[in-house]
């Protein structure tokens, strides 16, 4: 029994590599290969010549990757999930206890939760001054002091 590997059976294999790749990373990028693969065991089938074959590959996964990807990555919203705290950039809170960077100390409350903080150019921040979160560093925060001008600062004595 003798046992013929067909270009046919090659496209079959590479789709179903794909098709498992793409299963285990989920990076949506091997899948375009699937569809590649299944055009080019299409043309096997049809006995078409093998550069052709690869050509078609190429081609369907290229445009394919390059074109549906940027679609997909935003409609997925692939890679840009914020989570609770990254929503705390850009937000104002209040030093409970003094910020030192050098002395590794500082705390601030933003939201009814106490964090650890630090400030950017190893400034010190004194007890009750508003500070704006501008990164998130491990489990500290990264925060400046709040710039207030005078009509803001009017409206607060009132």
């Amino acid at each position: 029994m003798d046992f013929e590997l067909t270009e046919g059976m090659i496209w079959i294999f590479i789709a179903i590599a794909s098709g498992v790749i793409e299963a285990i990373t989920l990076g949506i990028t091997t899948i375009w290969f699937v569809f590649g693969a299944i055009v080019a065991w299409i043309l096997a089938e049809f006995n078409a010549p093998i550069i052709i074959q690869v050509i078609a590959f190429i081609t369907v996964s290229g445009v394919l990757l390059y074109f549906t990807k940027p679609l997909l990555k935003k409609g997925l919203k692939l890679g840009s999930t914020r989570t609770n705290a990254d929503a705390l950039i850009g937000e104002e809170g209040v030093v409970t206890e003094r910020i030192d960077t050098l002395k590794a100390i500082g705390q601030v409350e933003i939201r009814g939760q106490i964090w650890s903080a630090k400030t950017e150019q190893n400034d010190v921040i004194e007890l009750g001054s508003k500070v704006e979160i501008l990164a998130i560093e491990g489990v500290k925060l990264v925060v400046r002091k709040s710039i207030i001008t005078k009509e803001e600062e009017l409206r607060c004595q009132v």
